[in-house]
């Protein structure tokens, strides 16, 4: 089948538009007024929300988030591209990584996003269901452990490709892009591994409420 290089474009311009929609923004700013990157870490992303703005404001930005890479993957249905080929899975690739830079530098928010991990997630459902899944109950026990959002981040990225493999995944190009991705995280957050060795990063209390200290 030849490739409608018009439908190529719009999809790969479709995923990073759905990458830049600003969740984080647009219901700080609606809802609460607030501009969630000028308080807290600066971030316009799902932790920083629940840190500024407390968890009913962070959940739906989590879930728009999500769908943002769930739907901008998805759009590789929509190419001309055949499913059958080498280069579906290359397309699928690019439309998660332009996502994710839409979510990082939104064209619709200044360029001045966040870091892409809730957008990551939604995205992953497109290659690997198992594999996320099992990511994100590690991220999910490691903050709560924890209570560092950035170290569960770091964590369940780090094994996403050991829990692909694991879960039946034997392309040797998707387990090294889920290298690349987490390689990536650790880049991103490089910050925030700064100040865990400091001993100065924030931390975020997903169940229940911080106890005071004695």
């Amino acid at each position: 089948m030849e490739v409608n290089i018009i439908h190529l474009i719009l999809s790969l311009l479709g995923a990073y538009l759905l990458g830049s929609i600003p969740s984080a923004v647009w219901i700080g700013k609606a809802f609460y007024g607030v501009d969630v990157r000028q308080h807290g870490s600066g971030n316009a992303g799902t932790t920083n929300v629940m840190r500024v703005l407390g968890k009913k404001a962070a959940l739906p930005v989590f879930v728009i988030d999500a769908l943002k890479g769930y739907v901008a993957v998805a759009l590789a249905s929509c190419s001309s591209v055949s499913a059958e080929s080498a280069g579906y899975l290359y397309l699928k690739i690019a439309l998660c990584v332009l996502a994710v830079v839409g979510h990082m530098f939104p064209v619709f928010a200044g360029f001045k996003g966040g870091k892409g991990v809730a957008t990551l997630v939604g995205a992953m459902f497109g290659f690997s269901v198992g594999g996320i899944l099992l990511s994100f109950a590690t991220f999910l026990v490691i903050v709560a452990y924890t209570k560092y959002v950035s170290v569960g981040s770091l964590l369940g990225g780090a094994l996403l490709p050991f829990y692909a493999a694991l879960c039946g995944q034997s392309d040797w190009r998707l387990i090294l892009f889920f290298v690349f991705i987490s390689l990536l995280l650790f880049y991103t957050h490089r910050s925030n591994i700064g100040r865990l060795l400091q001993g100065t990063e924030n931390k975020t209390y997903l169940f229940g409420k911080p106890k005071k200290e004695e």
